[in-house]
């Protein structure tokens, strides 16, 4: 393997870091009625970035500071739909932020150098980086969550994010370091050599995975590190709720293909991470499906959801399989797609003074607005996995993948876990159209939260008739970097 010295590869992640500091350090000068500049300045840098993204990319992998980082296709298009997630993020929440005294500089910041830690994390091809960008993207989600500093369940929410979120990064680290002791590298592309040779201590190497599938477990919100995804998802702030569930499951996704399918994907390994993953996957299934049923909050009742759909994609996971690889890919893909026209909708109905949280703020929707009712509508079945909508399409595929490793037992408790699911999703539905509005106030929204909403939900039923291509794409991402 040849390491190079220019910094190309690495361009995106430095630009950004220069701007974030820029921005913040501008927004000082910048006065309340004017901060659609910083707004405006945050967009564009998240644009330039996909940009150079894009224009760096490589479809060979290539390895820079000193084999560090890598830049492979995987990591080209995590990163490009991470921006876009960001960029979607931040058009959802310009009115609910304004609406809330949120619409501030270091609200900005914080997105930009969490941003910045996702894309580290993805493109990390050492222990170290991938720590690093984990504890820049984890204390920044941390800090967004107890923005609003005068509201109670805001601040309740941040503590026991922050509390579990460091003894899950400790669990991690503790998990690397016994790797390290049983390699003696810390470079991902040279651990998934060495563990797959003889090692000092093939004991050691099962009980460094033991933690690292724990840290894992919680970044993803996989049962039983589950606890703290409700809690968070109900007090932070809906537009905070929106960023931690979107954009950040593309960096987990990331450091799990890197971690177990790359470095520890040996074969003995291999079967000792699967057994783990599949108790995760159908607990997940079980308790995000099963607990979602009782809520009334509509952000709790995502939060199971979500919960749910991480059982999903380690399935695919858990599968070993090129084939399963990329439909994991593609799920996480169509799930933060899913979420973002989700709790958009969620921010379009949330006005000065009033969190459309509850499941009674969705009665007769249909009747105030039938346009957003029917993209709500798209969405919901769409999670539920009833076709034609692109969540059928990457359910389908994720239980494809475990059918063909003999795994048929555990398609069979994923589509009845699914079925069970469909209730609640169908209930948001049956509220929609059946039942007479509770709020008769009028949807407001800016022309370019009403574009992007409609083409969020659009897309989730275009890519559901057509979903060949981004099938392909994912499936070639993952071949090109494991």
């Amino acid at each position: 393997m040849e390491y190079i010295t220019p910094l190309w590869p690495a361009y995106p992640e430095l630009f950004l870091l220069v701007m974030a500091c820029i921005i913040l350090i501008a927004d000082l000068f910048i006065s309340d009625d004017n901060r659609i500049v910083t707004y405006s300045l945050t967009q564009a840098t998240l644009a330039s970035c996909a940009l150079l993204t894009f224009f760096t990319g490589n479809a060979e992998p290539i390895y820079t500071f000193s084999g560090m980082f890598v830049d492979d296709l995987m990591a080209d298009a995590l990163k490009l739909l991470t921006c876009v997630a960001v960029i979607t993020t931040l058009v959802y929440a310009r009115a609910y932020t304004v609406a809330r005294g949120m619409f501030r500089g270091e609200f900005f910041a914080l997105v930009l150098f969490a941003t910045l830690g996702m894309m580290v994390m993805i493109s990390a091809n050492h222990l170290l980086t991938l720590y690093l960008g984990l504890e820049l993207l984890s204390l920044s989600l941390y800090a967004m969550v107890a923005l609003q500093r005068d509201s109670v369940k805001a601040t309740e929410a941040a503590m026991k994010y922050f509390v579990l979120g460091a003894l899950a990064s400790g669990m991690l680290l503790y998990g690397m370091s016994m790797l390290y002791g049983a390699t003696g590298t810390l470079e991902i592309t040279q651990l998934a050599q060495l563990s797959a040779e003889d090692v000092r201590s093939q004991a050691v190497l099962v009980f460094a995975l033991v933690f690292i599938v724990a840290g894992l477990g919680f970044k993803l919100g996989a049962v039983p590190f589950h606890m703290w995804v409700p809690d968070v998802y109900q007090g932070a702030p809906t537009v905070v709720t929106l960023f931690i569930a979107s954009a950040p499951k593309f960096a987990a996704f990331a450091i799990v293909m890197r971690l177990l399918a790359q470095a520890l994907g040996a074969d003995a390994l291999f079967e000792e991470w699967r057994q783990m993953l599949l108790i995760m996957a159908v607990l997940s299934l079980a308790i995000g499906n099963l607990t979602a049923i009782m809520q009334t909050n509509l952000k709790r009742m995502l939060a199971y959801s979500t919960i749910s759909h991480m059982g999903f994609l380690l399935l695919g996971v858990l599968s070993g399989s090129l084939d399963g690889y990329g439909a994991s890919m593609f799920y996480v893909v169509v799930y933060v797609l899913m979420t973002l026209g989700a709790f958009g909708v969620i921010l379009l109905l949330s006005r000065g003074g009033f969190e459309a949280e509850d499941l009674d703020d969705y009665r007769g929707l249909n009747q105030r607005s039938p346009w957003y009712a029917f993209l709500m509508l798209l969405l919901m079945f769409s999670m539920a996995g009833i076709p034609p909508t692109v969540g059928f399409y990457a359910k389908l595929s994720v239980l494809q993948a475990v059918v063909q490793v003999g795994l048929w037992w555990v398609a069979v408790i994923a589509v009845m876990f699914s079925l069970i699911g469909a209730f609640y999703y169908l209930r948001v539905v049956k509220l929609m159209y059946f039942d007479a509005p509770r709020d008769t106030a009028p949807l407001s929204a800016g022309a370019d939260m009403r574009a992007l909403l409609s083409v969020n939900g659009l897309a989730v039923l275009v890519l559901g008739i057509a979903p060949q291509p981004l099938m392909v794409l994912c499936i070639e991402a993952v071949r090109a970097s494991i």
